[in-house]
């Protein structure tokens, strides 16, 4: 989350992966996916910086975390010694 100030002075955070466009005219309009508009005291290229950092910090903190070891993440499960695809054998019918 950024966090910025409204034009009375109240801050408050936004998700930056949620803002669509900002512009500037004169003040900074920060729209986001759904259609809110925030009007920011900070200018265009402070919140651009501001996201630039957000995304160098949750990168850095990816990095932080350790390896993990053992199965492989996969949506499909590991073939098993009597099918080569992997796919579980179909159920037979109940009568």
């Amino acid at each position: 989350m950024i966090v910025v100030t409204r034009l009375n002075g109240t801050r408050f955070a936004v998700n930056p992966d949620l803002i669509e466009r900002i512009h500037e005219s004169p003040d900074t309009h920060l729209v986001t996916l759904d259609g809110a508009a925030y009007v920011v005291l900070e200018s265009l290229a402070e919140v651009v910086e501001m996201i630039a950092d957000y995304r160098a910090y949750v990168l850095s903190k990816a990095r932080d975390f350790p390896a993990v070891t053992g199965y492989p993440l996969s949506l499909v499960p590991p073939a098993g010694p009597d099918d080569e695809s992997g796919a579980p054998a179909p159920e037979s019918p109940r009568k």
